[in-house]
């Protein structure tokens, strides 16, 4: 049977690899894909506490992550859109063009 520390472990796996995403990549999109994967390892985790608690504020939490993840990559759409027409390029080393 599945319990929680098997959702603990998945989420554990999840983050990590988001986090290593977040760490090595250059590629901004890349990153932001990186940074919803550790969003959902947050969710994951949350779910799986509030399933084991018989407590619904962590599902009511994971709904609030999940709008804060749809609200990051609207803007993150938005720096993506604004960094290709000014370098035509999505590498985060030419993200610094867009400070002034």
């Amino acid at each position: 049977m599945i319990d929680a520390t098997h959702y603990v472990a998945l989420s554990l796996i999840l983050f990590c690899l988001g986090l290593v995403g977040v760490m090595m990549r250059r590629n901004f999109i890349t990153v932001l894909m990186s940074l919803e994967l550790m969003f959902n390892a947050v969710n994951l985790n949350l779910i799986a506490f509030s399933f084991r608690l018989s407590d619904l504020a962590g599902q009511v939490l994971a709904i609030f992550v999940i709008t804060v993840a749809a609200a990051e990559a609207a803007i993150g759409l938005g720096l993506i859109i604004a960094l290709v027409r000014l370098k035509d390029t999505v590498a985060l080393d030419e993200a610094d063009v867009m400070r002034g």
